[in-house]
């Protein structure tokens, strides 16, 4: 049975004025070698989502809430658990770092704020020797770049993820082995509310496919009817976007020959169905020296 260790500590917040000290709360765990991991953003659905998941995770602890809503509250409230987890969340990134880092901790930056953000913050966890997990939808190609050679100059571990979905991933990786016996393919995506399209998705499942040596839809590779969808890439991949209230996320990829249609389709829910992957993710990154783009690379 692992020992338990718990230990006061104080609590700060920060508000618009001042840092404000409130009364000491205990803080245990059930084995110093728990990986810490503090959620950047954890005030977010996802970031919520997450935070349950992490609590609940054997081998890692949730160590630090970071949030501009919700200042001083407690995650646990914020999260409607059952008790309170005694962590306030903090607006200062910084200041988490450095308390986990006093305990020299393996510790993993989870960061779903925006791609604004995203190569500041992972250049803060490299500085305090700790990996990031990076899940910021559109992000730019030029940002992981320069995160990537941060990574390779400190000797830390970064994994940039498009997607925490395993079942995304798996889509992907069938529409790959598709490709090689089919000559037309569109990629049908449905979201609930308005966003940039194509989504990233989409983007990636067209990125995957393009250069494999085959050419989709000859046909009317080269029309510009708008009703026909957008082309990506080079390689004739069409997609089409809908947004309708209440459609699940779904991306749907057709694949047809003569006399033949194969389908393959994922479909979101909720956005639990992103906690394994993201607990997959943690545990793998602890063990990184360097960045890594795409979570299928552990699958």
């Amino acid at each position: 049975m692992a020992a338990l260790s718990c230990q006061f500590q104080p609590t700060y917040f920060i508000n618009s004025k001042k840092m404000v000290k409130t009364k000491p709360f205990i803080c245990c765990s059930s084995s110093q070698n728990n990986v810490k991991v503090i959620i950047n953003g954890a005030a977010k659905e996802i970031g919520r989502a997450a935070v349950i998941a992490v609590t609940k995770a054997r081998g890692i602890e949730l160590a630090g809430a970071v949030d501009s809503n919700f200042v001083g509250q407690d995650i646990g409230q914020i999260c409607d658990m059952e008790e309170p987890l005694e962590i306030p969340i903090i607006n200062d990134l910084t200041m988490v770092l450095g308390s986990i880092s006093q305990s020299k901790a393996t510790g993993v930056v989870i960061d779903f704020t925006d791609p604004s953000k995203v190569y500041d913050n992972v250049k803060q966890a490299t500085a305090f020797g700790m990996n990031s997990v990076v899940y910021v939808p559109r992000i730019k190609q030029e940002t992981v770049m320069a995160l990537s050679m941060l990574c390779d100059k400190a000797s830390t571990g970064c994994l940039v993820a498009p997607t925490l979905s395993i079942g995304s991933i798996l889509l992907q990786q069938a529409a790959i082995s598709a490709s090689f016996h089919y000559n037309n393919v569109e990629i049908v995506e449905s979201r609930a509310n308005p966003l940039d399209f194509p989504t990233q998705d989409a983007v990636q499942i067209a990125n995957n496919l393009s250069n494999l040596g085959q050419l989709y839809n000859r046909d009317d590779i080269s029309s510009d009817i708008p009703a026909r969808g957008q082309v990506l890439g080079e390689d004739g991949v069409r997609v089409h976007s809908l947004v309708l209230p209440g459609l699940p996320s779904s991306t749907s990829i057709y694949f047809s020959r003569p006399g033949e249609v194969y389908t393959v389709k994922h479909e979101i829910t909720d956005v639990q169905c992103l906690m394994p992957g993201l607990i997959l993710a943690i545990r793998k990154v602890v063990r990184l020296k360097n960045l890594v783009y795409g979570l299928e690379k552990f699958l």
